[in-house]
């Protein structure tokens, strides 16, 4: 049998796994990500690691080669243009420099959510449509357009950074990326809390909301459930926000389906009518077809998306 090695780069843990050509995990493990010496001792850890478990299995022949998801813009050469969260600050070669580590195997690399969206579209909510773009929905909104099978990763790697879309002009606060209005700040875990506060903060309402310390995206969803009132006013703009970044993303890449990822997505099918309402509204109506759907992977999206890179 033969396998490929899925690498998924997170700032705090690396988590690896081997994969067969029929997409199934095989084994999986971790490694911590060490950041604290600029990063330098990630792709050697990395190296290492796979060494030990292909010679622990006895499958050095078996291994096809090894894929590599990345939080950071990564070109289709496997070029990486600065990784914040992992501490790098210069450009280079991703693939390269680890496939000399691994002496030679072949080695693809590509950005974090662009993997899991090719793992999706592999093995998971995507896997019965064409066109697909995902949307992971956490502290910020990553994306991942897959065009045809395979990723779109545009001229630097920049492809699918939907969470920098400007909705908000007039937005004085300044989003993490330095500009202001971006999606992310709307419909992230972080922009849902956001929109709580401003809820609470306008209103007198009763809420299982208030006197909490400091209100989550899930203490929301938490409070839709029950049918508190105010959660679902907060529901709606979120809905709002998410449904129309969703049309306009539709107006470009024109999916057959969205799959809503990231923490905010464990809150299940409870979220889809909110965004479905606003997407009707205002998508392109040769768009308004799409599905919006929940991803179904979790953590493996990125492990089986890297290994797809190779397999394919």
């Amino acid at each position: 049998m033969k396998y490929a090695v899925g690498i998924d780069v997170g700032g705090t843990s690396v988590k690896l796994g081997f994969v067969n050509m029929d997409g199934e995990i095989t084994e999986s493990w971790e490694i911590p990500t060490r950041t604290e010496d600029g990063g330098k001792s990630i792709l050697p850890d990395i190296a290492a690691s796979v060494r030990q478990k292909i010679a622990e299995k006895g499958i050095a022949d078996d291994v096809i080669g090894a894929g590599i998801g990345l939080p950071g813009p990564v070109d289709d050469e496997g070029v990486i243009r600065k990784a914040v969260n992992l501490h790098w600050e210069r450009t280079f070669n991703v693939a390269d420099e680890l496939s000399e580590l691994l002496g030679g195997m072949k080695v693809k690399a590509g950005n974090d959510a662009n993997v899991a969206a090719l793992g999706e579209y592999w093995q998971g909510a995507g896997k019965d449509y064409g066109d697909m773009v995902m949307v992971t929905l956490g502290t910020g909104i990553g994306g991942g357009i897959i065009h045809h099978g395979q990723i779109y990763a545009g001229t630097t790697g920049a492809g699918g950074e939907i969470g920098h879309i400007c909705l908000n002009p007039n937005e004085k606060i300044r989003c993490n990326c330095g500009n202001a209005g971006c999606f992310e700040q709307y419909a992230s875990a972080t922009g849902i809390a956001r929109l709580a506060m401003e809820e609470l903060e306008a209103s007198a309402d009763e809420s299982e909301l208030r006197g909490t310390d400091k209100v989550t995206a899930k203490d929301v969803w938490d409070a839709v459930k029950n049918g508190d009132a105010l959660a679902i006013r907060v529901a709606e703009r979120f809905g709002y926000y998410l449904g129309w970044g969703l049309s306009i993303i539709a107006g470009v890449t024109n999916p057959e389906v969205f799959v809503l990822g990231g923490g905010v997505s464990k809150a299940g099918n409870i979220i889809i009518p909110y965004v479905r309402k606003y997407f009707d509204e205002h998508a392109f109506h040769a768009c308004r077809d799409a599905q919006i759907v929940i991803a179904t992977l979790g953590n493996s999206a990125g492990t089986l998306g890297a290994a797809k890179m190779v397999i394919d």
